[in-house]
């Protein structure tokens, strides 16, 4: 569907012409037959292009009936295009550089460009992005240039798959120049399908003529016999992300119910808070005038003001203790749990010992 222009739209004109005004096939001047005209959005504001289309005159020649457009206009948009190439770079860019939402994009480019898209538009836009970011990936001499100083390849496969019962998405990448060669999206993970990809990562190691020195993956058995049928001899290891995982399994489970058994000891945070903002609450009677008998001219007696937001701040850090799930298998977050939790002990002693008197609390 066609983009419809307010009618307040301020348009900076562009003519574009035809770079060679000479026949190829008979030497005739080219003469203008007829103009297309197209509107774009630019970061620089938006442009009506008017491209002036030629033909050669002489009805014998055999290119009579071929209409010449100027080549410049595809170095603007490509064809049917509402968007330039430097805004669909925008958005790549955003999109996955600095990985924001399509709301924020549609945002930003309504508010600093006055480029008002539907979210559908710019999600086509950024597909049309992807697809040509893969095929420039893909191209072959890019990929000849990027292995010329390699001896050999080192690839690995893995299967993500994003929700449970959605198709399985195959990636193949190799690690030398960390690239990711391909990607395709299984129903299923049978080993014929998946040997497919082996079969397709063959022919591009071959193409390169660069020798395969290893393959890796979590070993799921589809991989096992597809790597032994398509890359008989190569050495075939178990990713060490894949192998961490697996070894820290047993660990993982022990620290969770350790997490469990600290959560059930550390209790009693919310008394202790409500306990505080009650005496914040309520009013304190006015204090009494010592008489001068009762102790040094010039003494005054005042309370710690300060100790019920320190409470407060001590409550604060033990729970966010508490919701912490960071810190995978090397350093799982009931360890960290308990590291914290006793750094949060020795400074409570640390402010007891300092204020002697102080009331003791059980946080």
């Amino acid at each position: 569907m066609p983009y419809r222009w307010p009618d307040d739209t301020v348009f900076t004109r562009l003519e574009l012409h035809l770079e060679d005004r000479w026949c190829h096939t008979c030497g005739c001047q080219l003469t203008v037959c007829d103009h297309r005209h197209r509107r774009l959005f630019t970061l620089n504001g938006p442009v009506h292009v008017v491209c002036k289309l030629a033909h050669c005159p002489a009805r014998v020649c055999p290119a009579h009936t071929r209409t010449l457009s100027p080549e410049a206009e595809t170095a603007l948009a490509m064809p049917w295009w509402v968007l330039g190439w430097d805004v669909v770079g925008w958005l790549g860019h955003r999109r996955f550089a600095r990985h924001w939402s399509v709301g924020q994009i549609r945002a930003e480019l309504a508010d600093t460009y006055q480029i008002r898209l539907s979210a559908d538009a710019i999600e086509r836009y950024i597909h049309r992005y992807q697809r040509m970011l893969a095929a420039r990936q893909q191209d072959p001499h890019r990929l000849a240039a990027a292995y010329a100083d390699v001896d050999a390849v080192i690839l690995a496969i893995d299967g993500l798959q994003p929700e449970k019962g959605h198709e399985t998405l195959y990636v193949v990448r190799e690690l030398e120049q960390r690239r990711v060669w391909f990607a395709e999206a299984l129903l299923s993970s049978a080993t014929a399908e998946v040997q497919q990809l082996l079969v397709q990562a063959r022919s591009w190691a071959e193409r390169l003529g660069k020798p395969v020195r290893l393959w890796l993956s979590d070993k799921q058995e589809a991989f096992v016999r597809g790597i032994a049928a398509e890359f008989p001899g190569i050495a075939h290891r178990y990713c060490a992300n894949h192998f961490l995982r697996d070894v820290a399994k047993p660990m993982l489970e022990a620290d969770s119910r350790a997490k469990v058994k600290l959560r059930r000891t550390v209790r009693g945070l919310r008394t202790i808070e409500r306990e505080v903002l009650a005496e914040r609450r309520t009013p304190e009677p006015p204090a009494l005038s010592a008489p001068p008998s009762a102790g040094t001219p010039g003494d005054t007696v005042q309370g710690d003001e300060a100790s019920p937001d320190v409470v407060l701040d001590y409550c604060a850090a033990v729970r966010g203790i508490l919701n912490d799930d960071q810190g995978g298998p090397l350093h799982p977050p009931g360890l960290r749990m308990a590291e914290a939790l006793v750094d949060v002990h020795a400074s409570l002693q640390r402010n007891l010992e300092a204020q002697k008197g102080g009331r003791r609390t059980s946080a």
